[in-house]
């Protein structure tokens, strides 16, 4: 992750992001650089306008992330849901209790 921090200090500093450039500020930061990771970043980034993707990463998740209802409301949606099975529960023994009653009359 390190490398593409380097990457994105080097693009808001307004700066060519190079191999040059992100192995010094790598070496600075005490990082032990990987040449390879850092030439397969540079052409990965080659050609990509980055702060059309920075953009659309920051909107993304405000659009993907649903409200979370509130805890209050969760528990009132529970109490609903419990007091509905209760119910059920007692009518079908209503029924049930109905219908041996009606064997003996």
């Amino acid at each position: 992750m390190e490398y593409v921090y380097a990457a994105l200090i080097l693009h808001s500093a307004g700066k060519e992001i190079t191999e040059e450039g992100i192995k010094s500020i790598l070496s600075a930061a005490g990082v032990e650089v990987d040449e390879a990771r850092v030439k397969a970043l540079v052409t990965a980034l080659e050609g990509i306008n980055i702060d059309e993707v920075l953009e659309k990463a920051t909107i993304a998740p405000v659009a993907a992330a649903a409200p979370a209802p509130a805890p209050e409301e969760e528990q009132k949606e529970k109490k609903e849901e419990k007091k509905k099975e209760e119910e059920k529960k007692e009518d079908s023994a209503m029924a049930a209790a109905a219908g041996l009653g009606a064997l003996f009359m």
